[in-house]
Formats: C-alpha cells, structure tokens, sequence
C-alpha cells in the first residue's frame, strides 16, 4: 500500500515542491489548497496554475479546494485518507497584509494550524507533522546585534558568535515582531507543544528566505522570486529600507522538501529547527539586483523608499547547525547563484 501525505498549501512554493517530491517518490499526495493567496495578493500571485501543473502531471495528486480552518472539511478529510505525514504549509505570509486584516491572519496562521494538529491528534496520532513557521518568530532581535555596515551589505564581525548564523536559542521575547510573526509565533509554540505535551511526532522548521520557480511572486511576500520577475518584466521595484543593504539566506524548496523527508524517515518529538541557505547561500537586496542584471544582461528599474517594514530584519542568517546534527546526510544542493540563475531563467520562459 502506498504511503499518503496531506499537504496543506499544496498550490504554494513549499506545498507545491513537496507535492512533486512525494509523489515522485510514489506516495499518495493529498493536497489543500483554496488559492487564499489570490485574495491576499491579486491575481498575479493566484496558485491556480500550479494546482493544474500538479493535477496533470501527477495520477497520484488528490485536490481539495477547502479552507484549513474549515474544522468539519478537515476532519472528514484527515479520516479519509489517514495520512503517515502532514507538512503543514498553509498560511497568510506577509508582514504588510497582516496588518491590513489582523483577524484573518490569525484565524488562518494560528487556529488553522490547531484545526490541523487536533485532526492529527484524533485521527492518525501515529503520523509524522510537519510545520513551516518563519524567522519572524524572533522578531526584530536580530535587529540589535552589532551589524556594521559594508559597502553592499550589513555584516556581523567574524568574532561575533552569531556570524556563522543565528540558532534556535535566539530569544523570541522583548521584540517587534509584525502581526504576521506573533501569529506565526502561536503556531509554531503550539506545534512544538504536541510533540511536548502529547508526545506526537512534530517538527518545525523556522525558514529563511525560502525560494524557487515554482513561487507565485508577489511585492509582498516572495522577495527573490520577485525581485527577478520584476527585472526580466520591466517592472518597478521597491527596496523598503536600509539602504538596500539588508541580507537574506536563501535556500531551494527542493532542498527544504529533502529536509523534511529526512525528518519523516527519523521523526522526533517537538523540535524545532532554523532552515535557510546559511554561509553557503546568501545575498543583500543589492547583490541580488547586480547579480541579475549580469543574468539577464539588463538594468532594474528600481526606486528606494526609506521606510523599511514594521518587524523587517537588517540580517539574517540561519545557523543550521542543530539540524545537521540530526540529520547529518542532508545537505544544500543550490547555492545563491546557481537559485538566482534558475529563477532568471525560469522568468525569461514564462514571460
């Protein structure tokens, strides 16, 4: 009998990878997907198309158009196919809209996400769940490290013991962390409680800036992805804040659906982990911009609005030591050139 995955948000970049990744790998892929991210972000950003590459390419791919915190809808599911794996990617993502609608972020971040661990709980207790929470969950803490400040980046000095990357002991606590973040932060907490609390098999991966061609970019959440759309299409980007010099650690869906097949195969209880491209993979918003300029051969149109966003980091950098720890046979396939030269490429053919 062939294993089965549900995976919330299977139409968005992470849900969609691992759809591909599971379903390669002969499981039998559930997926939940309302496309919430048209209604967030318009059109442009809708997961429509992804959903029919997925349902096309894959005899093993089952679609449900339902709302996570659809408490009813969900249930029936979850008892319907009894999945031995949940990854839980599901969410409102943006810092900005958050504020616009702070009710509907957490209802959907926050009680989705229990809607979806107590459906775990009652139902297949014995499977694996998989969370994707954010870097956000530290606020701005990362704000008030010693940065300086180069010529196209901030950077933390070599001596600093968060320069290889800021772990899991960085505090969640005394910060600004957008309304995004705190409802990110409920369910990353609640996450980890029931592998605590219940003893069930949950992770969280708390991500960087994860990335890949399979994004529905949008200004709002989607930076690199973006950013590269914007100068293949001509069109205008904003840089909010910080000169331009903030840096990002970025790392491949494809290697962040690998991370949590490793987690599957030797579950645990409760952890949680930080997941971005570290040392090996990162870049500021200016060396992303000359890095694509040389890739396409083209300028941006870019503008420089001083305001940075409410809870935005300066720097970060994930340290992903813990995870290596346990998992010591993953490893990064793409580096910060080898994803920018895929998402250039990637833009040319879709435009």
């Amino acid at each position: 009998m062939a294993q089965k995955v549900l995976i919330t948000g299977s139409g968005g970049l992470i849900g969609s990878e691992c759809t591909r990744f599971f379903a390669k790998k002969d499981f039998e892929v559930i997926g939940i997907d309302n496309d919430s991210r048209k209604y967030f972000f318009g059109e442009a950003a809708s997961t429509q198309w992804n959903r029919n590459l997925l349902e096309k390419e894959f005899k093993n791919y089952k679609h449900y158009s339902v709302d996570i915190r659809n408490k009813e809808e969900i249930n029936k599911i979850v008892k319907k196919h009894s999945p031995s794996l949940i990854i839980h990617t599901a969410a409102q993502p943006s810092h900005d809209w958050a504020a616009r609608e702070p009710l509907t972020d957490f209802t959907i971040n926050a009680e989705g996400t229990l809607i979806m661990l107590e459906a775990f709980r009652q139902l297949c207790p014995e499977a694996v769940f998989i969370f994707t929470s954010t870097n956000k969950v530290y606020g701005d803490n990362p704000n008030w490290l010693p940065l300086e400040e180069k010529a196209t980046r901030y950077e933390l000095p070599k001596s600093h013991p968060y320069f290889r990357g800021i772990d899991e002991d960085m505090s969640l606590d005394h910060c600004t962390h957008s309304i995004f973040g705190v409802s990110k932060v409920a369910a990353d907490l609640m996450v980890q409680e029931y592998g605590k609390y219940f003893g069930l098999n949950t992770t969280v991966f708390r991500g960087g800036c994860l990335t890949g061609p399979a994004h529905s970019p949008a200004q709002l959440h989607g930076f690199l992805a973006y950013l590269v759309s914007a100068i293949a299409k001509d069109i205008p980007y904003t840089i909010f804040g910080y000169k331009g010099k903030q840096v990002r650690d970025n790392i491949h869906s494809k290697d962040v659906a690998n991370a949590f097949y490793h987690v599957y195969q030797n579950p645990r209880k409760g952890e949680a982990y930080n997941i971005g491209g570290t040392r090996y993979s990162n870049t500021s918003v200016l060396e992303a911009i000359e890095k694509i300029e040389k890739i396409l051969g083209k300028k941006a149109n870019f503008k420089y609005d001083e305001v940075n966003r409410i809870g935005d980091h300066i720097w970060y950098i994930s340290d992903m030591s813990k995870f290596k720890s346990h998992y010591p046979d993953w490893e990064h396939t793409y580096d910060n050139d080898k994803i920018l030269e895929e998402l250039c490429k990637y833009a040319v053919d879709s435009k």
